[in-house]
């Protein structure tokens, strides 16, 4: 493997960040909801027909917000109402260096688990499962894939969190719970 850079990723990944169009400035009115669907493996899909370009479903992920529990795309002049399954994005990768997780979504934003891009235990809106997500940005976040939670599982560490046992996995100096152990 070659030699790994980490604060050479960082510098990327901030730079990538700031290519991002500023969605989080535009309030537009609302201009109706469009037959999109982002569904619960990750995949993009318009009017029921899987989205089958990468790099048009990255275009539609660089313009998506969140509004409280809805999604929408925006541009300054308009927003369009989405329907997200349970997250629009999934951590399908993940590697450990110096210390610290990189993960990787199924739309290839990486990025530091830490501060900035925590794991949140939350309720899959499908399964209703208290699951582990990171935050990828702007209040957007993905779920943890199937594979890349069991790998993870195997770096955790039992700890005690409020009375229960939690399977605990660090990065970037702090600690983030994958869930309770059973």
């Amino acid at each position: 493997m070659a030699d790994f850079d980490l604060a050479k990723l960082q510098h990327e990944i901030a730079t990538q960040d700031a290519k991002l169009p500023p969605v989080e400035k535009w309030d537009p009115p609302f201009c109706g909801d469009i037959d999109m669907e982002v569904k619960h493996d990750g995949s993009w899909h318009y009017m029921g027909t899987p989205i089958s370009r990468p790099a048009l479903v990255k275009m539609f992920a660089s313009v998506i917000k969140r509004e409280n529990n809805n999604y929408f795309l925006v541009t300054p002049v308009e927003k369009v109402g989405i329907k997200v399954i349970d997250s629009p994005f999934l951590i399908t990768q993940w590697q450990q260096q110096s210390g610290d997780i990189i993960f990787t979504t199924n739309l290839e934003d990486s990025f530091v688990l830490g501060s900035s891009h925590p794991i949140k235990l939350m309720y899959d809106r499908v399964n209703n499962e208290l699951l582990p997500y990171a935050l990828v940005r702007r209040n957007l976040w993905a779920r943890l894939h199937q594979n890349v939670f069991y790998q993870l599982a195997q770096l955790g560490k039992e700890t005690l969190i409020d009375n229960d046992v939690h399977l605990v996995i660090e990065s970037d100096g702090q600690s983030f719970s994958l869930g309770k152990c059973t």
